[in-house]
This record gives C-alpha cells, sequence and structure tokens, in this order.
C-alpha cells in the first residue's frame, strides 16, 4: 500500500509547488522547463520505480 500512496504523493507536491521548483532552475541554470517534458519524464520514472518494486 505505501508503494503506491508515496508516489502519489510526491507527484502531488509536485504540481503544488511547480511554480518554485520552475523558478529555482530558471534562477540556479538559466532554464526554462517544459511542463510536458517533465512530467512525461517523472510519469516514466515512476512507473518504472512501481514495476521494479514489485
Amino acid at each position: 500500500m505505501i508503494k503506491f500512496i508515496v508516489p502519489v504523493i510526491i507527484i502531488f507536491v509536485i504540481v503544488l509547488f511547480w511554480e518554485k521548483i520552475n523558478e529555482f532552475i530558471f534562477d540556479k541554470f538559466n532554464l526554462k522547463l517544459n511542463y510536458l517534458l517533465i512530467s512525461a519524464i517523472l510519469l516514466i520514472i515512476a512507473v518504472i520505480f512501481l514495476l521494479l518494486n514489485n
């Protein structure tokens, strides 16, 4: 049960603080992030993580 709840909480926190994360990365690396690109990468990582833990 925890292996399903933790990724959902992590994704929820990323969605909540997306603007702050985006500003931090822009200030640090002078690089704008594409929301869809990062969402796809996070989704792929979450799926791989869940498949590996099964």
